[in-house]
């Protein structure tokens, strides 16, 4: 009997299904990828295939040996390092690395204790294929094949690969039509494309991105300008100039999202300072959080300019240079001090270049703080002492002033030092949620302070004072932990109502507070507090309506897509009614998909553009001019 030769496999086959099983496996057990029948899980297992087989398939027209396995070698660990940074950022994220993020480096410096929370040791398992790959090539078992294929055989390889991708795309069209030129959501083209050819597709984007400003001539800014005219509205009467001359202080809230206003943890008041505040204030209990990849840098971006935020990176960085009508310099106009105070390193998420190009008098950053190891915490200087010193500053100010107040410890990863712990943690299977109560509570505490040290100071009795959440603090990778806390599974209804934040605005000389249920986000922050100080912004490109005018819609756009009206959520492509957050007819939803993608993309081409370079501020009556 003749001896049965096993065949032999090539390097190139090898390096690929290895990084193809370690790729499917990633996807279930480090994403959170949502599939809703067989269809969508075949197309997952198959989208990294051909994709790897083309980016391996390079080394088979190098001629050299030593060169087609260094070649492999490499690319194996480039692409495991590429996959393993999507996991490092969604576990913290709950999202997928875009190029604008990825030039984003001068953050990484100051993660400190978030990326120590984010990696561990066992992480190195996500490199064991090339380890694998690395054995193979130093001990060359019998079954390796290392050569090149011959013409054929290359052109045969070739073939598959091709073949699979325009299967792979054919299924995937079917599965979600226009997917490349409709599709707001990552995970969507992550789970039927592909972790590595989304990339691809991101890096394309980024270049006609770039494109858009070269060519742009302003005339796109005519059919925007009208829209944004239509849907002006008129402020309310009695509120329109109320805190004429004021000052103006918005505290951002570091990751307070609403549901723990008014809330209570094992029988404790989570927000007990803010519960009474509101009691004299005006409160917003449908105000939705409108960032996306920037967070709290988006907040501050919406706030002062009332456009959306960039769906990819944050704007802070790839478009600091472009011009814009910011809240900023209209309060500069009207004789404003205007500055921002944030006890950190000016150039994080490149505040020092935007907030110049945003018009502010001065940055207080952390140079302007005494800052030691007892006063700091995770990211930074604690609540407390940042908030009394930057009284101090205020006192400073000339009158009137605008500052924004960007807080720090209610920051992921939620640690806090024993001394700040007002209340236990919560007991749930997210450390992250069961310590976010305990930040919260502290965070409420020293913003108790903070009004005591403005009434002190004789600040408080002539300031508009505004606080608001900036995003949300706990992603949806704790949607478990979520559900213990809500009592009831968190699905895409739920979910859109956790993006719920905080708005507080208290006006000097009304002390009678009143909770206001219409729905309303982050763009309308801007065209409120203008009205409120009497400056009229009807003239202005801004895409939010002022919360207090009888003619406010309601109607709030999430970045990703998602909407809310008055009576119902759109979320996770079904229209939920919010009294029993069940599915509902679509026909309640339908008319506004496309008209909240138009307002998107609107917002959109004036950042990408920089199409405000194009309109005069001085003529904001008349139509927009060429430059």
């Amino acid at each position: 009997m003749k001896n049965l030769k096993m065949p032999k496999i090539s390097l190139v086959i090898i390096a690929s299904v290895l990084l193809w099983l370690k790729t499917y496996i990633v996807y279930q057990t480090s994403f959170d990828i949502k599939i809703e029948n067989v269809m969508q899980e075949f197309i997952l297992l198959i989208n990294p295939l051909s994709f790897l087989l083309f980016i391996f398939g390079v080394s088979l027209f190098m001629k050299n040996e030593k060169s087609r396995v260094r070649y492999i070698l490499i690319t194996s660990f480039v692409l495991s390092f590429i996959l393993y940074g999507n996991v490092a950022f969604y576990r913290f994220f709950d999202d997928f690395l875009t190029l604008p993020v990825l030039m984003q480096t001068s953050n990484f410096a100051d993660l400190g204790t978030s990326a120590g929370e984010i990696v561990s040791w066992s992480d190195s398992l996500y490199f064991i294929d090339t380890v694998i790959l690395a054995l193979f090539i130093k001990f060359k078992p019998s079954i390796l094949e290392v050569n090149t294929f011959s013409r054929v055989n290359r052109r045969a390889y070739f073939f598959v690969a091709i073949a699979l991708t325009f299967f792979n795309l054919g299924l995937a069209e079917a599965e979600r039509p226009q997917l490349l030129t409709r599709t707001f959501d990552r995970e969507i083209l992550v789970k039927n494309i592909g972790t590595y050819n989304y990339h691809i597709y991101d890096a394309f984007l980024q270049s006609k991105s770039s494109a858009q400003r070269a060519l742009a001539d302003g005339s796109e800014l005519a059919d925007i300008d009208n829209y944004v005219r239509a849907n002006h509205t008129k402020p309310d009467d009695e509120l329109f100039g109320a805190a004429k001359g004021k000052n103006l202080i918005v505290i951002s809230l570091e990751s307070l999202q609403s549901f723990p206003i008014n809330n209570t943890m094992n029988g404790e008041e989570v927000t007990p300072f803010l519960n009474d505040f509101i009691k004299d204030s005006y409160y917003f209990d449908n105000f939705y959080h409108q960032t996306q990849q920037g967070k709290t840098s988006d907040s501050e971006f919406i706030l002062d300019n009332s456009l959306y935020p960039l769906n990819r990176g944050a704007v802070f960085f790839t478009h600091s240079g472009n011009e814009y009508q910011s809240m900023t310099d209209r309060l500069n106009d009207e004789g404003y001090f205007t500055s921002t105070m944030h006890a950190n390193n000016k150039s994080f998420w490149n505040r020092d270049i935007m907030y110049d190009s945003l018009g502010y008098d001065k940055f207080y950053s952390m140079t302007e703080y005494e800052i030691d190891e007892e006063n700091s915490v995770n990211w930074g200087m604690k609540d407390t002492p940042f908030f009394l010193q930057s009284v101090e500053h205020m006192k400073q100010m000339e009158k009137p002033f605008y500052t924004k107040m960007i807080t720090l410890t209610n920051h992921y990863p939620f640690y806090l030092d024993e001394e700040d712990k007002y209340i236990n943690e919560f007991d749930s299977n997210s450390g992250t949620l069961n310590r976010y109560f305990q930040t919260v509570r502290y965070m409420d505490e020293a913003v108790k302070e903070f009004i005591q040290e403005l009434k002190d100071s004789g600040v408080y009795d002539d300031s508009v004072i505004v606080m608001y959440g900036d995003h949300y603090g706990i992603s949806e990778n704790h949607n478990v932990a979520m559900s213990k806390y809500l009592g009831k599974e968190v699905d895409p209804f739920v979910s859109t109502q956790l993006q719920r934040v905080p708005l507080i605005i208290h006006i000097p000389g009304m002390e009678d507070g009143k909770t206001i249920s219409k729905v309303g986000g982050q763009v309308d922050l801007r065209p409120t507090l203008l009205n409120l100080l009497g400056i009229d912004s009807k003239g202005d490109i801004q895409f939010g309506s002022d919360l207090f005018s009888k003619e406010h819609e309601d109607l709030t756009i999430l970045r990703d897509g998602r909407f809310i009206t008055k009576d119902h959520v759109y979320a996770g492509g079904e229209c939920y009614n919010k009294d029993t957050e069940q599915p509902d007819d679509m026909k309640f939803c339908e008319p506004l998909i496309e008209s909240t993608q138009q307002e998107l993309n609107y917002s959109d081409q004036i950042i990408y553009g920089d199409l405000l370079r194009f309109y005069e501020q001085k003529n904001a009556a008349l139509s927009p001019i060429e430059e």
